[in-house]
Protein backbone atom coordinates (compact mmCIF):
# COMPACT_ATOMS: atom_id res chain seq x y z
CA UNK A 1 0.00 0.00 0.00
CA UNK A 2 1.13 3.61 -0.43
CA UNK A 3 2.27 5.35 2.49
CA UNK A 4 -0.49 7.97 2.99
CA UNK A 5 1.20 11.17 4.00
CA UNK A 6 -0.90 13.91 4.86
CA UNK A 7 -0.37 17.26 7.20
CA UNK A 8 -3.64 17.27 9.62
CA UNK A 9 -4.07 19.87 12.37
CA UNK A 10 -3.64 18.81 15.81
CA UNK A 11 -8.03 19.65 16.10
CA UNK A 12 -10.58 20.43 13.80
CA UNK A 13 -13.91 22.21 15.02
CA UNK A 14 -17.27 21.28 13.91
CA UNK A 15 -19.63 23.53 12.27
CA UNK A 16 -22.85 25.14 13.72
CA UNK A 17 -25.11 27.60 11.51
CA UNK A 18 -21.98 27.50 8.87
CA UNK A 19 -19.34 28.56 11.21
CA UNK A 20 -16.69 26.27 12.25
CA UNK A 21 -16.81 26.25 16.56
CA UNK A 22 -14.48 24.68 18.85
CA UNK A 23 -16.01 22.48 21.52
CA UNK A 24 -15.07 21.54 25.14
CA UNK A 25 -14.55 17.81 24.86
CA UNK A 26 -12.58 16.04 21.51
CA UNK A 27 -13.05 13.25 20.18
CA UNK A 28 -9.84 11.72 19.15
CA UNK A 29 -9.50 10.40 15.32
CA UNK A 30 -6.93 7.08 14.69
CA UNK A 31 -4.88 5.40 11.65
CA UNK A 32 -6.74 2.56 11.57
CA UNK A 33 -3.81 0.91 10.27
CA UNK A 34 -1.58 1.50 13.43
CA UNK A 35 -4.10 2.73 16.05
CA UNK A 36 -2.51 6.11 16.17
CA UNK A 37 -4.04 9.23 16.87
CA UNK A 38 -4.10 11.65 13.98
CA UNK A 39 -6.02 14.40 15.07
CA UNK A 40 -9.22 15.44 17.60
CA UNK A 41 -12.85 16.55 16.83
CA UNK A 42 -14.62 18.68 18.43
CA UNK A 43 -17.61 17.21 19.96
CA UNK A 44 -21.02 18.73 20.22
CA UNK A 45 -23.12 18.82 22.79
CA UNK A 46 -26.92 19.29 23.28
CA UNK A 47 -26.68 22.20 23.67
CA UNK A 48 -24.96 23.04 19.87
CA UNK A 49 -27.86 20.43 18.82
CA UNK A 50 -30.38 22.61 19.84
CA UNK A 51 -28.97 25.89 18.56
CA UNK A 52 -27.88 24.31 15.17
CA UNK A 53 -31.55 22.86 14.76
CA UNK A 54 -33.12 26.52 15.88
CA UNK A 55 -30.56 27.97 13.34
CA UNK A 56 -31.87 25.55 10.53
CA UNK A 57 -35.30 26.75 11.00
CA UNK A 58 -34.10 30.22 10.74
CA UNK A 59 -32.60 29.60 7.76
CA UNK A 60 -34.99 27.69 5.79
CA UNK A 61 -37.06 30.61 4.43
CA UNK A 62 -34.19 32.10 3.00
CA UNK A 63 -32.80 28.90 1.80
CA UNK A 64 -36.45 28.26 -0.04
CA UNK A 65 -36.21 30.85 -1.69
CA UNK A 66 -32.53 30.71 -3.16
CA UNK A 67 -32.29 31.03 -6.87
CA UNK A 68 -31.68 27.87 -9.12
CA UNK A 69 -28.89 29.85 -10.27
CA UNK A 70 -27.41 30.15 -6.46
CA UNK A 71 -28.15 26.69 -5.51
CA UNK A 72 -26.31 25.59 -8.35
CA UNK A 73 -23.71 27.94 -8.00
CA UNK A 74 -22.89 26.71 -4.36
CA UNK A 75 -22.87 23.00 -5.51
CA UNK A 76 -20.60 24.00 -8.52
CA UNK A 77 -18.06 25.79 -6.40
CA UNK A 78 -18.44 22.54 -3.98
CA UNK A 79 -17.30 20.37 -7.19
CA UNK A 80 -14.13 22.59 -8.14
CA UNK A 81 -13.44 22.73 -4.74
CA UNK A 82 -13.52 18.17 -4.43
CA UNK A 83 -11.34 18.67 -7.65
CA UNK A 84 -9.12 20.37 -6.00
CA UNK A 85 -8.26 18.69 -3.00
CA UNK A 86 -9.18 15.25 -3.88
CA UNK A 87 -5.72 13.87 -3.48
CA UNK A 88 -6.13 15.60 0.16
CA UNK A 89 -9.67 13.95 0.66
CA UNK A 90 -8.51 10.63 -0.66
CA UNK A 91 -5.54 10.53 2.13
CA UNK A 92 -7.85 11.29 4.87
CA UNK A 93 -10.10 8.56 3.70
CA UNK A 94 -7.32 5.90 4.03
CA UNK A 95 -6.05 7.15 7.20
CA UNK A 96 -9.38 7.38 8.96
CA UNK A 97 -11.31 4.94 7.22
CA UNK A 98 -8.33 2.00 6.43
CA UNK A 99 -9.41 1.87 3.04
CA UNK A 100 -6.38 1.54 0.33
CA UNK A 101 -5.69 4.13 -1.14
CA UNK A 102 -6.54 3.44 -4.57
CA UNK A 103 -10.72 2.73 -2.91
CA UNK A 104 -9.91 6.05 -1.38
CA UNK A 105 -9.78 7.84 -4.73
CA UNK A 106 -12.65 6.26 -5.43
CA UNK A 107 -14.77 6.98 -3.55
CA UNK A 108 -14.09 10.47 -4.34
CA UNK A 109 -14.95 10.43 -7.70
CA UNK A 110 -18.06 9.31 -6.53
CA UNK A 111 -18.45 12.33 -4.56
CA UNK A 112 -17.88 14.31 -7.01
CA UNK A 113 -20.15 12.50 -9.11
CA UNK A 114 -22.54 13.03 -6.75
CA UNK A 115 -22.66 16.68 -6.42
CA UNK A 116 -22.63 16.63 -10.06
CA UNK A 117 -25.67 15.16 -10.71
CA UNK A 118 -27.26 17.56 -7.55
CA UNK A 119 -26.10 20.19 -9.98
CA UNK A 120 -27.70 18.79 -12.99
CA UNK A 121 -30.97 17.93 -11.15
CA UNK A 122 -31.38 21.89 -9.46
CA UNK A 123 -33.07 23.19 -12.76
CA UNK A 124 -35.28 19.90 -13.39
CA UNK A 125 -37.21 20.81 -10.52
CA UNK A 126 -40.42 22.01 -11.71
CA UNK A 127 -44.10 20.70 -11.79
CA UNK A 128 -46.77 18.83 -13.39
CA UNK A 129 -50.18 20.35 -15.01
CA UNK A 130 -52.74 17.45 -14.78
CA UNK A 131 -56.30 17.94 -16.67
CA UNK A 132 -58.83 17.48 -14.66
CA UNK A 133 -61.71 17.62 -17.72
CA UNK A 134 -61.73 13.92 -17.75
CA UNK A 135 -65.20 14.02 -16.07
CA UNK A 136 -68.09 16.38 -16.62
CA UNK A 137 -67.68 18.09 -12.93
CA UNK A 138 -63.95 18.69 -13.88
CA UNK A 139 -64.65 20.60 -17.33
CA UNK A 140 -62.47 24.52 -17.97
CA UNK A 141 -60.17 23.21 -14.82
CA UNK A 142 -57.11 22.53 -14.65
CA UNK A 143 -54.44 21.20 -12.06
CA UNK A 144 -50.91 22.55 -11.25
CA UNK A 145 -48.27 20.17 -8.84
CA UNK A 146 -45.78 22.26 -7.50
CA UNK A 147 -42.68 20.85 -5.54
CA UNK A 148 -41.48 22.88 -2.30
CA UNK A 149 -38.84 21.69 0.09
CA UNK A 150 -39.63 19.73 3.34
CA UNK A 151 -38.18 21.97 5.67
CA UNK A 152 -34.77 21.33 7.73
CA UNK A 153 -33.24 18.11 7.53
CA UNK A 154 -31.54 15.72 10.06
CA UNK A 155 -28.89 13.43 8.63
CA UNK A 156 -26.64 10.64 10.31
CA UNK A 157 -24.02 9.06 8.59
CA UNK A 158 -21.88 5.87 8.81
CA UNK A 159 -18.53 5.06 8.85
CA UNK A 160 -17.77 3.10 6.08
CA UNK A 161 -18.45 5.40 3.03
CA UNK A 162 -18.32 8.77 5.00
CA UNK A 163 -17.74 11.19 1.62
CA UNK A 164 -19.95 9.34 -0.76
CA UNK A 165 -22.99 8.54 1.34
CA UNK A 166 -22.53 11.68 3.33
CA UNK A 167 -22.59 13.37 -0.23
CA UNK A 168 -25.81 11.67 -1.09
CA UNK A 169 -27.82 13.18 1.57
CA UNK A 170 -26.41 16.29 1.95
CA UNK A 171 -26.26 17.42 -2.37
CA UNK A 172 -29.74 16.67 -3.00
CA UNK A 173 -30.71 18.94 -0.01
CA UNK A 174 -28.73 21.75 -1.33
CA UNK A 175 -30.44 21.24 -4.58
CA UNK A 176 -33.84 21.71 -3.49
CA UNK A 177 -33.31 23.82 -0.78
CA UNK A 178 -33.02 22.10 2.64
CA UNK A 179 -31.05 23.46 5.70
CA UNK A 180 -29.76 20.06 7.36
CA UNK A 181 -27.87 19.62 10.82
CA UNK A 182 -25.43 16.05 9.75
CA UNK A 183 -23.69 13.81 13.21
CA UNK A 184 -21.24 12.27 10.84
CA UNK A 185 -20.44 8.81 12.45
CA UNK A 186 -17.57 8.76 15.11
CA UNK A 187 -14.96 6.39 13.75
CA UNK A 188 -14.44 8.55 10.76
CA UNK A 189 -15.57 12.76 11.38
CA UNK A 190 -12.93 14.39 9.88
CA UNK A 191 -13.94 13.87 6.07
CA UNK A 192 -17.56 15.40 7.00
CA UNK A 193 -15.69 18.16 8.50
CA UNK A 194 -13.50 19.08 5.42
CA UNK A 195 -16.72 18.93 3.59
CA UNK A 196 -17.96 21.27 6.13
CA UNK A 197 -14.69 23.71 5.44
CA UNK A 198 -15.82 23.91 1.69
CA UNK A 199 -19.43 24.43 2.35
CA UNK A 200 -18.43 27.49 4.20
CA UNK A 201 -16.54 28.91 1.36
CA UNK A 202 -19.93 29.19 -0.59
CA UNK A 203 -22.89 32.22 0.09
CA UNK A 204 -25.86 29.64 1.61
CA UNK A 205 -27.71 31.72 4.19
CA UNK A 206 -26.46 31.57 7.87
CA UNK A 207 -27.61 28.58 9.75
CA UNK A 208 -28.22 26.21 6.30
CA UNK A 209 -25.97 23.72 7.56
CA UNK A 210 -24.07 22.05 11.09
CA UNK A 211 -21.82 19.56 11.11
CA UNK A 212 -21.68 17.86 14.94
CA UNK A 213 -19.59 14.86 15.41
CA UNK A 214 -21.08 13.62 18.91
CA UNK A 215 -21.55 10.63 20.90
CA UNK A 216 -25.40 8.31 19.66
CA UNK A 217 -26.15 8.89 24.01
CA UNK A 218 -25.89 13.03 22.95
CA UNK A 219 -27.52 12.84 19.33
CA UNK A 220 -30.87 11.91 20.74
CA UNK A 221 -32.43 15.60 19.20
CA UNK A 222 -31.41 14.39 15.41
CA UNK A 223 -34.60 12.01 16.15
CA UNK A 224 -36.61 13.26 18.52
CA UNK A 225 -36.69 16.92 17.85
CA UNK A 226 -40.55 17.67 16.19
CA UNK A 227 -38.61 20.63 13.81
CA UNK A 228 -36.87 18.36 12.16
CA UNK A 229 -38.71 17.49 9.20
CA UNK A 230 -37.10 14.55 7.88
CA UNK A 231 -33.97 11.99 9.13
CA UNK A 232 -32.18 10.43 6.97
CA UNK A 233 -29.96 7.33 8.34
CA UNK A 234 -27.60 4.67 6.81
CA UNK A 235 -26.47 2.43 9.21
CA UNK A 236 -27.35 -0.84 10.60
CA UNK A 237 -31.30 -2.28 10.99
CA UNK A 238 -31.22 -2.42 14.96
CA UNK A 239 -30.24 1.20 15.01
CA UNK A 240 -32.01 2.29 12.18
CA UNK A 241 -35.11 0.71 13.18
CA UNK A 242 -35.03 1.87 16.42
CA UNK A 243 -34.51 5.74 14.78
CA UNK A 244 -37.49 5.23 12.90
CA UNK A 245 -40.08 4.40 16.30
CA UNK A 246 -38.31 7.67 17.95
CA UNK A 247 -38.67 9.72 15.28
CA UNK A 248 -42.33 10.96 15.57
CA UNK A 249 -44.11 12.48 12.54
CA UNK A 250 -41.14 13.53 10.33
CA UNK A 251 -40.72 11.60 7.35
CA UNK A 252 -38.12 8.83 7.73
CA UNK A 253 -35.29 7.56 4.90
CA UNK A 254 -33.73 4.69 6.08
CA UNK A 255 -30.41 2.70 4.06
CA UNK A 256 -29.96 -0.08 6.62
CA UNK A 257 -27.65 -3.21 6.04
CA UNK A 258 -24.24 -5.14 7.10
CA UNK A 259 -20.93 -4.72 7.23
CA UNK A 260 -20.05 -7.60 4.65
CA UNK A 261 -16.87 -8.29 6.88
CA UNK A 262 -14.24 -10.47 5.83
CA UNK A 263 -10.51 -11.96 7.26
CA UNK A 264 -7.58 -11.95 5.00
CA UNK A 265 -4.60 -13.99 6.22
CA UNK A 266 -1.72 -15.51 4.11
CA UNK A 267 -2.88 -19.06 4.26
CA UNK A 268 -1.82 -20.66 0.82
CA UNK A 269 -4.33 -22.08 -1.63
CA UNK A 270 -3.54 -24.81 -3.94
CA UNK A 271 -5.03 -25.32 -7.39
CA UNK A 272 -6.53 -28.38 -6.40
CA UNK A 273 -8.52 -26.39 -3.26
CA UNK A 274 -9.48 -24.01 -5.70
CA UNK A 275 -11.22 -26.58 -8.16
CA UNK A 276 -13.25 -27.19 -4.95
CA UNK A 277 -14.64 -23.08 -5.29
Amino acid sequence: MEAPFLKLKQQYPYFLGNRPAQGKTYLPVTNKYSNEKICEVAIADPKAIQNAISAALDAFPKLKNFSHFRRKGVIGHCIKRFQERKEELARVLCLEVGKPIKDSRGEVSRLIDTFQIAYEEVGRLGGEMTALDTVQRGEGYQAFLKRFPIGPCSFISPFNFPLNLTAHKIAPALAVGCPFILKPASRTPLSALLLGEILAETDLPEGAFSILPCPRAGAELFTTDERLKLLSFTGSPSVGWELKNKAGKKKVVLELGGNAACIVDDMRISKMQLNVF
